[in-house]
C-alpha cells in the first residue's frame, strides 16, 4: 500500500487525473451511433451552415438599395424551403415571396416582413409596403453560422444530442472516437443474493452491482457484468486476475474495509498495486484505488453499503473513468440553494447527503430526504440532488445556504 493517509476528495481527484490516460485505440463511428462517444479528433466543418444566402424571416426579397424610394413591387416569384426561386438576378422594382429558411434570390439583399404590407395593397402580381426603415435585413449570409473549416467540436468532447446534431447540420457522417473503455463490475460478500433467490437468515439481495451497471450506461463504456464473488481470498484472486486480463477498468462493492474478510484491498496490495484506499469523505471513507495486470487495469474498491458505493462512484471512480475513456472532465457544478431542513453533521469529514432541490419565489430550497445512514439506498428514490456539507462544518440549520450538485449533472 502506498499511502495510508485519508484524501480529501479534491486531492483524490487530482491525483487520478495525473495518474491515468485515455484509452488508446479508436474507431470512426458513424453518425447514428455517436450519441455519448468521446472524440479522439476534432471535428471541423466540412462546408458552409447556411451554404447559401437564407432569409431569416417570411416576407418579401428585394434590393435594400430599392427601399425607401419604391414601395410598390412587381412579384416575380416565390422561394420556398428546399425549392429555390430559379428565376434571373433581381432588378430594380422586382420582389420575390421568400419564406424563413428559404435560399435568398440572386440579386436581392433584403426582406421586408408581410406584416410590413399594406392589405389590399397593389394587385396580384404586385406587393405594396408601409412607411418602415428596417433596421435589419433579415439576410442570413452563407456560413452565418458555422464557416467551412470552423473547428465544430475538440477532441475529448464526450458528445450529447445536441452536439450530434450539430455534426448532422454540418453534413458529417462519421466522426473518429476513443474505443469503448471496457468495465468489469461485481459484488463482493456471502451475504447477498441475487433477486428473485430465497433469502437466507443474515443475507441480503444485491442491488450494489446492478445500480453500478445502470449507472456505467454511458456509451464510451462497454460494460462487463462479473457477477458475485464470495468471501474467500483465493476465488477473490483467481477472479480479479482474469478479470484484470480481460478488462481496460474494474469496479468493485465491498470487501474494502479492515475487516478479516475484507479480502479485496488485500489483494489488489498482493496482484499490483494499491494507492490510496481513505477518504475524508461521507459517505464513503475507504475506497481502494489500485493498479493490476502490470498496470495495464485500473481497480476502483468501493465501499459496500448502498449509498457510500453511489456516492463513491459518482464523485471518484465515474470521473475517473470517463478520463480513462478519453473524455474532458470537468468538476460537478454545484448550485446554492437554502436549507428547509436541520443538517447534521461532525466537522472532520466532506459529507455528501441526499435532498430535493426545488424553486420557490425566494429562489432554490433544499431538504435533505430523511436519516442518511449509509445503508439507506430507498434515501436516493426521493432524492434529485446531493447537499455538500463542508468539511469542517458543524450542525447546519435551516435558512443556511448550502451547494448542491443536481443528479442531472451526474448521471
Amino acid at each position: 500500500m502506498q499511502n495510508n493517509q485519508a484524501l480529501d476528495l479534491e486531492e483524490a481527484l487530482q491525483r487520478l487525473k495525473s495518474q491515468l490516460t485515455p484509452v488508446t485505440g479508436t474507431e470512426s463511428v458513424p453518425l447514428n451511433q455517436l450519441m455519448g462517444r468521446c472524440l479522439a479528433e476534432a471535428v471541423n466543418a466540412p462546408g458552409n451552415l447556411p451554404p447559401f444566402p437564407a432569409s431569416a424571416m417570411d416576407g418579401y426579397a428585394i434590393r435594400k438599395n430599392d427601399w425607401p424610394h419604391l414601395r410598390t413591387y412587381e412579384l416575380v416569384g416565390t422561394s420556398l424551403a428546399g425549392h429555390p426561386y430559379n428565376g434571373p438576378e433581381l432588378t430594380e422594382g422586382q420582389a420575390v415571396r421568400v419564406f424563413t429558411g428559404a435560399a435568398v434570390p440572386h440579386g436581392a439583399d433584403q426582406i421586408l416582413l408581410q406584416e410590413e404590407v399594406v392589405p389590399g395593397g397593389g394587385s396580384a402580381n404586385q406587393v405594396t409596403f408601409t412607411e418602415h426603415t428596417p433596421a435589419e435585413r433579415y439576410v442570413r449570409p452563407v456560413g452565418h453560422d458555422v464557416k467551412a473549416g470552423t473547428r465544430l467540436l475538440p477532441p475529448a468532447t464526450q458528445l450529447h444530442a445536441l452536439q450530434v446534431g450539430l455534426l448532422s447540420a454540418n453534413g458529417v457522417t462519421a466522426a473518429t472516437c476513443h474505443r469503448r473503455l471496457k468495465v468489469g463490475v461485481f459484488s463482493t460478500g456471502d451475504e447477498l443474493v441475487e433477486p428473485g433467490q430465497p433469502l437466507g437468515t443474515g443475507q441480503i439481495y444485491d442491488s450494489n452491482r446492478l445500480t453500478l451497471l445502470h449507472l456505467l450506461a454511458d456509451d464510451c463504456f462497454e460494460r462487463v457484468d462479473l457477477g458475485r464473488l464470495p468471501d474467500d481470498a483465493a476465488t477473490v484472486e483467481r477472479e480479479l486476475a482474469n478479470a484484470a486480463d480481460e478488462c481496460d477498468a474494474l469496479l468493485s462493492s465491498g470487501g474494502v474495509s479492515v475487516g478479516d474478510a475484507d479480502f479485496v484491498t488485500r489483494t489488489i496490495e498482493r496482484l499490483g498495486t494499491l494507492n490510496f484506499w481513505k477518504l475524508n469523505l461521507k459517505p464513503g471513507k475507504p475506497l481502494a484505488y489500485g493498479t493490476l495486470n502490470n498496470g495495464q487495469c485500473q481497480i476502483f474498491g468501493l465501499p459496500g453499503n448502498p449509498v457510500s458505493t453511489v456516492v463513491t462512484f459518482l464523485m471518484i471512480a465515474k470521473p475517473a473513468l470517463l478520463h480513462m475513456a478519453g473524455a474532458s472532465v470537468s468538476d460537478p457544478v454545484r448550485v446554492p440553494a437554502t436549507l428547509t431542513s436541520d443538517v447534521s453533521h461532525a466537522p472532520g469529514r466532506t459529507e455528501f447527503q441526499r435532498g430535493w432541490v426545488h424553486p420557490t419565489p425566494q429562489g432554490l430550497a433544499v431538504s435533505h430526504t430523511g436519516d442518511q445512514s449509509s445503508n439507506r439506498l430507498s434515501t436516493f428514490a426521493q432524492a434529485n440532488c446531493l447537499i455538500e456539507v463542508p468539511k469542517m462544518a458543524g450542525n447546519l440549520r435551516p435558512g443556511t445556504s448550502v451547494d448542491v450538485v443536481l443528479f442531472d449533472n451526474l448521471f
